[in-house]
């Protein structure tokens, strides 16, 4: 007997969230949704800015388009693979928060650098890096773009004085295969009890640090990008920002990337911080993303063990928060509150939750239960469903944390058809073997898109 294996959460357009998906599934509201892409694009071209979202919070293609759709200036993204995910699906601009680091690394970034139409920056930190890379795309007759990072001490990547940046910033204008295209910072690591002072201070300094390198013609472009911002503190940035007149003279980008789904922790709690500093902002992000789960045992009066654990939800911010409780079943679906009830502990696959007095649930019941910190969530899914107010799929969606091959690198529908894999690495041999014309017309043939003859 032949059984089609399914994921889990995996849904049809029409399905019903209380009777037929299987369940525990990752769910994200499409009003909210829609909302919160609008919010965040007119928060940041009203400041001046251009947005390029952090797409590792989802790695989801059909997210990506949306935000793009909506005036997002590119994407941002973590990693060589997240990048060529992101390519396969259509995204031609993006911004690389991080170090391009390792030849095989370096190698799926040159082979998406074969399509011109393809705009990519990575930063750098150390001269050590910017010697590698530079040797790297020098032999496949490349220009990178790169960017320098700026840091603070005790926090992540990044330079850590401006006499590195002015040294890191030599050592690039000495590799002719590099282009060096702005400068960059991540305000999120810095913390305590005068945060907000000193991501203003950061912010500034980032600017200083632009303006001097542009005044001693280090950069590449005549707009040179200026980049910071996460998700807590997109505000103070996109102030700061202004207050220094960037646009005048720099293309500022903001990169939040939690802000697509939101949450019910950490990030709902910087939101309600947001709006206490900017008062004229009347509405806020509106949580999306939810992880439905079955009442599984209740072995005990007050306590029940709920069909959801660590392999389906993030708790490295906060436990998951019951929302609503459903009937299995019922339509139309209507939920009540169960948000009395609070989940104790997590194990691989159940949850522990404390029954609130007065709440009478039953084995089978359903609850949706809010997250914090949607990117570790995410990353415990392969598929979801985007559904509507009468909680019907709308349609499933995707992430591609995981390598994915497609055959055609088309911008708005990518193809569901997987290579075989050892004939890829079969041509991808044979290509590298090759002078850069002939591997591109080979990949390119591969992909199943046309180039331009050379010359």
């Amino acid at each position: 007997m032949s059984i089609a294996v399914t994921g889990k959460g995996t849904a049809q357009p029409g399905d019903s969230l209380t009777s037929d998906v299987s369940l525990p599934a990752l769910v994200i509201h499409n009003q909210a949704l829609e909302h919160n892409i609008r919010w965040m694009q007119r928060f940041v071209s009203d400041s001046g800015a251009e947005l390029a979202p952090h797409g590792k919070t989802s790695m989801v293609p059909a997210l990506f388009r949306r935000q793009l759709d909506a005036g997002a200036w590119g994407m941002t993204l973590a990693t060589a693979v997240q990048t060529q995910a992101a390519y396969a699906h259509g995204v031609r601009r993006v911004l690389m928060a991080n170090q391009l680091v390792g030849a095989p690394n370096m190698a799926v970034i040159a082979d998406l650098l074969a399509d011109s139409m393809f705009e990519f920056h990575c930063m750098v930190d150390h001269p050590d890096n910017v010697a590698a890379l530079g040797e790297f795309f020098a032999a496949r007759g490349l220009r990178l773009n790169v960017m320098i990072e700026y840091g603070v001490p005790g926090g992540r990547c990044g330079c850590r004085s401006e006499a590195q940046v002015q040294a890191l910033a030599e050592a690039v204008r000495a590799q002719p295969a590099l282009a060096l295209t702005g400068i960059e910072g991540y305000e999120g690591v810095i913390h305590g009890e005068h945060a907000i002072a000193g991501i203003k201070a950061f912010a500034a300094s980032l600017v200083r640090l632009a303006v001097d390198l542009q005044e001693q013609g280090a950069f590449a472009l005549d707009r040179p990008i200026v980049t910071a911002s996460g998700s807590a503190w997109y505000d103070l940035i996109a102030e700061a920002f202004d207050a220094q007149a960037v646009r005048e003279r720099f293309l500022s980008v903001l990169r939040p990337g939690s802000y697509v789904v939101h949450d019910h922790g950490i990030y709902k709690d910087a939101q309600c911080c947001v709006l206490d500093r900017r008062a004229e902002l009347s509405e806020a992000l509106r949580p999306a993303l939810e992880v439905w789960a079955h009442v599984q045992s209740l072995p005990e009066p007050g306590f029940a063990v709920i069909a959801m654990g660590k392999r389906d939800v993030a708790y490295d911010a906060g436990l998951p928060n019951p929302l609503l409780r459903y009937k299995a079943g019922a339509l139309p679906a209507s939920g009540d509150d169960v948000s009395a009830c609070k989940v104790t502990a997590v194990m691989d696959q159940h949850a522990f939750m404390t029954v609130a007095p007065g709440c009478q649930l039953q084995v089978g019941d359903i609850i949706s239960f809010g997250t914090s910190h949607p990117c570790l969530t995410f990353d415990k899914w392969r598929s979801g469903c985007l559904v509507d107010d009468d909680l019907r799929v709308i349609e499933p969606f995707s992430t591609f944390f995981l390598a994915r091959y497609s055959t055609e690198l088309s911008p708005h529908e990518p193809s569901t058809r997987r290579p075989d894999r050892r004939m890829h690495d079969r041509i991808a041999a044979a290509c590298r073997r090759q002078p850069a014309p002939e591997f591109r017309r080979r990949h390119a043939e591969y992909c199943g898109v046309s180039v331009p003859p050379a010359g």
